[in-house]
């Protein structure tokens, strides 16, 4: 947790960091130009000294005087507390005022010596090699008619100009430390004068939390406080409103929760009941005094149910399930759960959804030994009509194309009926198998299942020139029944294909997800309008009939989907934004992945 400051440790250091960095700005501003102002004014001197000079040493170059040449130097520069050097065009030096020209270095190089050679006034600032300080050199060529005869360098050291600027820098840092002082008294006092107004809107505040929802805190002086004050007045009356409204709300669901058809359970973490509506009352055909404050088990007395609720308050999403509870007459009750949170979203206990669909259920059943009977029992002879056309379709004679015409609508339609009927069949098939022996796992790579599947559709997204991308680790291996989760996989992609735009992309992923292992396919197609997504996995049911059937859809292939993940004890979501495409998700036990 970071460390709480007081307010004038927030401000003084950023005062103090402003000065500081003013000053050290100054400072070296001030040395550089006090620096540069003294330099040019030592080269303007350097300059006068030599023109001076040089009058008197050019009649000793014409002809070469050598000794009084160096004689004169040493005097000129005693004089003048100068050094004075003549040098010669090819670099000897003729005379210097500190040492004996003889044993001194060829000056050719020296950078002042060469601009001086091209007719300008050379100058340059280095440490002598004779002398081993840091000097001034300023070197003018000695003509005569238009023809140099030497160069004249005077220099001096610049030892002293440190000095200044050191003398400069020392009183300006004496200066920043009183200035520094000063902004520490002045900040200090700014955040008292800051922190007043603030304390008393804390106190403010704190009566608010304790709900005093009625007291209204006093306006500062401060423009920006004036107005925080202001905005907390106005939430504290926002506040109170919404709190006599959630009163209200309250009512309003309790009034609402009495009158449902469905029946409301209410249990805590340790299946407590907690509330409970009419409907539930009636469906579960108990009194109202012996629920509350009871175990879910005394009231519901049945062991897959109990599972249930156990399973439920274990998971963090919705669960549903059908129960026979048969000391209510065989009575069919469909419970769907959900996580029960307080107003600090921390989940309390579970809520259960009750409805009785003993009825419906019969129905279902009568439907499902239908389908069965009549699909095994039509499929025979549409196979060998479907054989006949084929034969009639290869002859060939040409004076029958109006005959083939009519054949390939024939054979369309012939087609759509065995779809029909394969659907029909599967359906059938996986709805009548139970937990123990209604599915053959094994161990099965899924990303190659899954690639198994991309090939059944890889010609029609082609086609669209539609691109699949896959995001599946390749180590994980699963134990599943292979053949129908590669049927719900092809029928997903299918109809990702059918209703996506040409060159769009389907993305299929698999990851895990908490205790699921989540296979999703994503296209980018017209997507399903939201009111239709509750119904999208019904037999037969369409968001579009005139566009499935033109695209050859028999309007069960979700709902094949939807049972074959309900033989894995897993299930199917949906979700789809329109004109921007849909998403489908088969949920698994993550218990069925064997390597990861």
């Amino acid at each position: 947790m970071n460390k709480k400051l007081k307010l004038i440790w927030q401000i003084y250091p950023s005062y103090l960091i402003v000065v500081i960095v003013s000053l050290l700005a100054v400072s070296l501003y001030l040395s550089r130009f006090t620096e540069n102002f003294l330099l040019d004014k030592i080269k303007e001197d350097l300059i006068i000294r030599a023109t001076l000079l040089e009058n008197q040493i050019i009649p000793f170059l014409t002809p070469l005087d050598s000794k009084n040449l160096d004689r004169l130097c040493k005097k000129a520069g005693k004089s003048s507390e100068t050094r004075v050097t003549v040098i010669l065009p090819k670099g000897n030096v003729a005379g210097d005022s500190e040492e004996d020209p003889k044993i001194m270095d060829n000056h050719l190089n020296r950078p002042e010596i060469l601009t001086a050679l091209g007719g300008d006034t050379g100058s340059s600032i280095r440490k002598s090699e004779t002398l081993k300080i840091r000097m001034m050199y300023v070197a003018i060529p000695l003509c005569l008619k238009n023809s140099t005869l030497a160069l004249l360098r005077v220099s001096l050291p610049i030892t002293s100009i440190n000095q200044t600027i050191d003398k400069i820098q020392a009183r300006i840092m004496m200066v920043g430390f009183f200035v520094a002082l000063f902004a520490a008294v002045l900040s200090f006092f700014v955040s008292k004068w800051i922190s007043k107004p603030i304390e008393e809107m804390k106190k403010g505040a704190a009566r608010f939390a304790t709900g005093d929802l009625g007291h209204r805190l006093h306006e500062p002086f401060v423009l920006e406080f004036a107005g925080l004050a202001e905005l907390m007045n106005k939430m504290a009356i926002e506040l109170e409103g919404r709190i006599a409204t959630v009163k209200n709300q309250k009512n309003e669901y309790e009034a609402v929760l009495s009158s449902m058809s469905e029946g409301v359970v209410a249990i805590d973490s340790d299946e407590i009941v907690l509330n409970i509506n009419q409907s539930a009352i009636e469906i579960l055909k108990v009194p109202r005094a012996k629920v509350k404050g009871d175990s879910i088990q005394e009231v519901i007395r049945d062991a897959d149910f109990n599972k249930f609720i156990k399973k439920a308050a274990q998971s963090d999403s919705s669960k549903e399930g059908d129960f026979i509870i048969y000391n209510l007459g065989n009575r069919i009750v469909n419970c769907l759960s959900a996580s029960l949170c307080n107003a600090s979203d921390e989940r309390i206990g579970t809520l259960l959804v009750l409805n009785d669909v003993s009825k419906i259920r019969n129905l279902e059943n009568i439907r499902k030994d239908f389908v069965a009977n009549v699909s095994h029992e039509i499929r025979t002879p549409l196979t060998a009509i479907k054989g006949f056309v084929e034969t009639l379709f290869d002859m060939d004679d040409e004076s029958t194309e109006d005959k083939k015409k009519f054949l390939k609508i024939i054979l369309k339609h012939v087609d759509r009926l065995y779809f029909i009927l394969e659907d029909l069949l599967t359906l059938a098939k996986i709805e009548n198998r139970d937990e123990e022996n209604g599915i053959f796992p094994e161990e099965i790579n899924l990303k190659i299942l899954i690639e198994t599947a991309l090939q059944i559709v890889q010609a029609k997204a082609a086609a669209k020139k539609i691109t699949v991308e896959l995001f599946v680790d390749e180590r994980v291996i699963v134990k599943i029944d292979k053949y129908l989760i590669e049927q719900a996989l092809v029928n997903l992609l299918d109809n990702a294909v059918k209703y996506s735009k040409e060159k769009t992309v389907i993305q299929v992923t698999a990851l895990i997800q908490g205790d699921e292992l989540l296979i999703s396919v994503q296209d980018h197609g017209t997507g399903i309008p939201k009111n239709h997504l509750p119904r999208i996995f019904e037999r037969f049911y369409r968001v579009d009939k005139a566009r499935s059937r033109s695209l050859g859809g028999t309007g069960l292939g979700l709902s094949i989907v939807k049972h074959i993940a309900t033989a894995h004890n897993g299930y199917v979501t949906v979700e789809s934004d329109l004109n921007h495409g849909s998403k489908f998700t088969i949920h698994l036990l993550k218990r069925l992945i064997v390597t990861s």
